[in-house]
């Protein structure tokens, strides 16, 4: 049988007497807590009183994958790349201050897909050694057999 809320009853209300006390044995009393279902618990819930519902591990992963792999933004933010390049840049030639907006993008559009070459053949290492976990060994073993001559790394 479901449980349903009572519903709050007029006028048979006794009047509390001194917070607690018994009158007749003048003993404070333990407050009682009202007790909660398990159930109310372990689900969270938003400031605005709805239930939030929990998904499966790896449900929301799997819709980023497919969101990211559908679209063709940029992924890194473009302020920080800039200043790291400028930053390398600076440390090799000095004497380079200035950059043309479009090399900056083709650079960053380069490192981008070499990072993400990086990540699928370090999943594929991830897979071939029963894990499906990345570990840093995966990225090492991917770079190290990569198959393009790559002359800085």
């Amino acid at each position: 049988m479901a449980r349903t809320k009572q519903s709050a009853r007029k006028g048979s209300r006794k009047k509390p007497s001194a917070a607690g006390v018994n009158p007749s044995t003048s003993t404070p009393q333990p407050q009682s807590t009202p007790r909660r279902s398990p159930r109310t618990i372990a689900t969270p819930t938003k400031s605005d009183g709805k239930v939030r519902r929990r998904r499966k591990p790896g449900t929301v992963a799997l819709r980023e994958i497919r969101k990211y792999q559908k679209t063709c933004n940029l992924l890194i933010p473009a302020a920080p790349f800039i200043r790291t390049v400028r930053e390398i840049s600076f440390h090799y030639a000095p004497s380079v201050a200035r950059w043309q907006a479009e090399a900056l993008v083709v650079i960053q559009e380069a490192a981008e897909d070499y990072i993400v070459e990086l990540f699928g053949e370090a999943v594929l290492c991830a897979i071939h050694a029963k894990r499906v976990t990345l570990m840093k060994k995966d990225f090492e073993l991917a770079r190290r057999i990569g198959g393009k001559g790559r002359p800085w790394g």
